[in-house]
């Protein structure tokens, strides 16, 4: 039965339509909704039309990648939702915890803290793409080496961290490591042998 096939009572006016009369329009139109669920797949067209979202070409880890996105996107979220790169973690989500460091250009970044919508054309390097192939990346070495981890839920942020430490030059004692990976938290409390690796892997990389 269509809207306008239901029959009006004495009651039924534009301003006050029946009980009767709203609920049965309410319920043809939900009908409607689940019958039209393809114009869900015109979403993404409308939003990137109403300026919601955004279409971003970025390279990360060596591929380049073409990627619709809501605007509100962290880099953090692009990487692990539509590129499926999880080993950046989410920690406190607030750029406290440093689990979710990544490279940016050759910069670190927290990726909860980064939009995506900002990266255009930018170079991003997470733990996946840390090593050479086979190969580990000297820190990642150095880790299992000292075993400098427990948990592992930190450890990506911490060698993306280490990483950018060694190359920033900022290695040249035990307590210029602690203070330039400050922004890196283990709840394990694994300092001292972080700082072992990262001190380890200066001299290779």
């Amino acid at each position: 039965m269509s809207i306008e096939e239901i029959p009006a009572t004495d009651e039924d006016t534009p301003a006050t339509l029946s009980r009767r009369t709203f609920v049965a329009a309410t319920a043809i139109t939900g009908a409607v909704a689940v019958a039209g669920a393809p114009v869900l797949d015109a979403e993404p067209a409308a939003a990137a039309e109403s300026g919601t979202s955004s279409r971003v070409s970025l390279t990360v880890n060596g591929t380049r990648h073409t990627v619709t996105f809501d605007n509100r996107t962290s880099l953090l979220d692009l990487l692990r939702e539509h590129l499926g790169l999880t080993g950046s973690k989410k920690g406190c989500d607030a750029g406290a915890c440093g689990a979710c460091t990544v490279m940016v250009d050759g910069r670190r970044v927290n990726g909860c803290l980064t939009l995506a919508v900002r990266l255009e054309g930018a170079e991003v390097t997470t733990i996946e793409g840390l090593a050479e192939g086979d190969r580990l990346h000297p820190l990642q070495q150095a880790f299992i080496d000292h075993d400098a981890f427990q948990c592992g839920y930190c450890t990506p942020g911490q060698i993306m961290s280490g990483a950018a430490c060694i190359k920033e030059g900022h290695t040249g004692s035990r307590a210029e490591i602690r203070e330039w990976m400050s922004g890196n938290i283990c709840r394990c409390g694994c300092y001292v042998k972080i700082v072992d690796a990262v001190q380890q892997a200066a001299p290779r990389k």
